[in-house]
């Protein structure tokens, strides 16, 4: 059913309501008339109300609408349809922390004040300024579909700016202290994940995702065609890069394919042991002992603890991909070709990450 207004005359304030409906038994198209005296916005409230009562549904008023109320509708059409499933997950979570401080508020009685309590709250339990930042963020891409939608005038995060978060200087290996990583971790389990974190700049998800089948060591090099993600609903699954520009072909040093190499032989040798045959290609270049997928959440965990073991723990996984970038920079390498190489989605997002690391002449 759809409806529409008519201004009689215009600038007169009274509105018909026409609303065109179908009948049940014929199937054909109706029209029906209401008359509203109002202003424009009233008048589309009141005719979203007559299309609700024509289908059976008891109308709610969008001046009467809770922030919850709001937000059931903005996670169930917006967020479902709109972001993958680890990013719905983020969006939930963080949405969370507004339901429990806001939730019971009305939408459209929502202030740039209480934004700010809100965030002031948060921090004083405790949360991180980019925690609090990552909420704002996401509140603020809500309020905008309010806005988009008719339920909110102005959108209060639009005035209201989260605590500010300090420049944190990101965590770039040294040459010397990148060796020193791959020294200690040779031999176990994560080593092949550090030295190829370094080589290519992969992020942990495209790491986990790549095939046999994606790998060229002939011609050296890798091609990024999928990636893991790791969800509450749905577990460990695979999906698309994280960027329309995150397909892409990565060429490979001599050492990495040799390393590739050696690890391909060690794989088929392991799985031989196992009976289970020759590595099909599609299976995981980072594989688990049985050839399956393995859980990023569970890599990261190792991760942690890898590093406070070898006594290194300022070094995440993030940190191999942020060196490798820092290498290529330092090479003279042009920055369009870094941000290709890192499956950015433009340069923008390169230069805003690691322009200050570039020599200026």
């Amino acid at each position: 059913m759809k409806g529409h207004l008519r201004e009689r005359p215009k600038g007169s304030g009274h509105w018909a309501i026409v609303l065109d409906v179908r009948d049940p038994t014929t199937g054909k198209r109706k029209r029906r008339w209401h008359s509203f005296k109002g202003t424009k916005r009233e008048a589309q409230v009141r005719c979203a109300q007559l299309i609700a009562e024509a289908q059976g549904r008891v109308a709610v008023d969008p001046s009467r609408i809770t922030v919850n109320q709001f937000l059931d509708r903005f996670e169930r059409d917006w967020i479902a349809l709109h972001v993958s499933a680890a990013s719905a997950q983020r969006y939930t979570t963080s949405l969370s922390r507004v339901r429990r401080h806001l939730g019971d508020r009305r939408l459209q009685a929502l202030r740039p004040a209480d934004l700010a309590g809100l965030y002031a709250t948060l921090v004083r339990a405790g949360l991180a300024p980019r925690s609090v930042e990552h909420i704002h963020v996401v509140l603020h891409r809500a309020l905008r579909q309010a806005k988009l939608w008719g339920l909110l005038r102005d959108n209060p995060a639009d005035l209201e700016k989260p605590p500010a978060v300090n420049d944190e200087e990101i965590a770039i290996l040294q040459p010397d202290r990148a060796r020193e990583l791959l020294d200690r971790l040779r031999g176990q389990p994560l080593y092949l994940i550090a030295s190829l974190g370094l080589a290519t700049g992969l992020r942990r998800s495209e790491m986990l995702a790549l095939r046999w089948q994606d790998v060229d060591l002939d011609n050296g090099r890798l091609t990024v065609e999928q990636a893991l993600e790791q969800t509450t609903a749905y577990g460990v699954r695979v999906k698309g890069p994280k960027t329309r520009k995150g397909r892409r072909t990565i060429s490979l040093s001599a050492h990495t394919v040799g390393e590739l190499r050696g690890h391909w032989r060690t794989q088929q040798e392991q799985r031989l042991a196992l009976g289970m045959g020759k590595a099909p290609p599609n299976s995981p270049v980072l594989a688990t002992f049985d050839g399956g997928l393995q859980s990023p959440g569970a890599i990261s965990t190792a991760w942690g603890r890898a590093m406070k073991a070898i006594g290194m723990p300022d070094i995440t996984l993030h940190s191999l991909r942020h060196t490798h970038a820092s290498m290529l920079i330092a090479s003279g390498m042009d920055i369009l070709t870094i941000s290709r190489r890192l499956g950015h989605a433009s340069p923008t997002i390169t230069l805003g990450t690691y322009g200050h690391l570039i020599r200026r002449p």
